[in-house]
């Protein structure tokens, strides 16, 4: 009797399969579009960058940050001509507690995610004027950290991730040439404390350096170019 059926239960059985992926396709077919991603514009980004948005409590990043990025304030970094990805992801990580920093964490969380990236496109477009080394005494050793590490001390050469030139790494590594000597020894310094943990890379390096070391090769990459 089981045999007599056979035909007539695999038949029903197909059509059935049949019915299931065509609902399954229309079920497909009728979910909404992805929205598309939407580009950076660098041109809101250096509006936001350059006046701010006194609506929402936001300052203009050039009053810290100097025109097109290039701050002429020690302890505040240039941005200017930094890898795009580099900053956004920086912006991001000032709403955690992997990076907390008052002021910025402030501005930070008031920024869409779209607003960050456009902020980071437009800084990212901008020409970053150089810097110089100032101490003398120290260049040597600077130069010393920054191409060739310090092997008993497992510190590996700056250069490897950041470039010969300090221009680093498009997502990977910031470009580090021409920054401010004041803004790069405050962060190799938060680094070592553990204050700033968004970088276990850095953090594990810095905790390895004297003071006297984070303020060579600071100074060293100043003058990078």
């Amino acid at each position: 009797m089981n045999r007599a059926f056979s035909p007539l239960v695999q038949s029903l059985f197909v059509a059935l399969l049949a019915l299931t992926a065509g609902a399954a396709s229309a079920a497909e077919a009728a979910k909404p579009a992805a929205a598309p991603v939407a580009k950076a514009d660098p041109a809101k980004g250096g509006a936001l960058f350059g006046d701010g948005d006194t609506a929402r409590g936001i300052p203009a990043c050039v009053s810290c940050h100097g025109a097109g990025g290039n701050s002429t304030i020690a302890a505040n970094p240039k941005l200017a001509g930094q890898h795009e990805a580099y900053i956004h992801k920086q912006l991001v990580d000032f709403t955690t507690p992997d990076r907390n920093q008052a002021i910025m964490t402030t501005y930070a969380k008031l920024l869409t995610d779209e607003e960050k990236k456009n902020i980071a496109a437009y800084l990212s477009t901008q020409v970053a004027k150089p810097g110089a080394a100032k101490n003398k005494d120290t260049v040597e050793l600077g130069k010393k950290i920054y191409r060739g590490g310090i092997a008993d001390k497992r510190i590996p050469a700056c250069a490897s991730c950041h470039g010969a030139n300090g221009a680093g790494v498009p997502v990977q590594y910031p470009r580090l040439a021409g920054q401010n000597q004041d803004y790069t020894y405050a962060q190799l310094g938060l680094f070592s404390s553990g204050h700033r943990s968004n970088g276990p890379m850095m953090a594990t390096i810095a905790k390895r350096m004297s003071d006297d070391e984070m303020k060579a090769v600071s100074d060293y990459i100043a003058g990078l170019k």
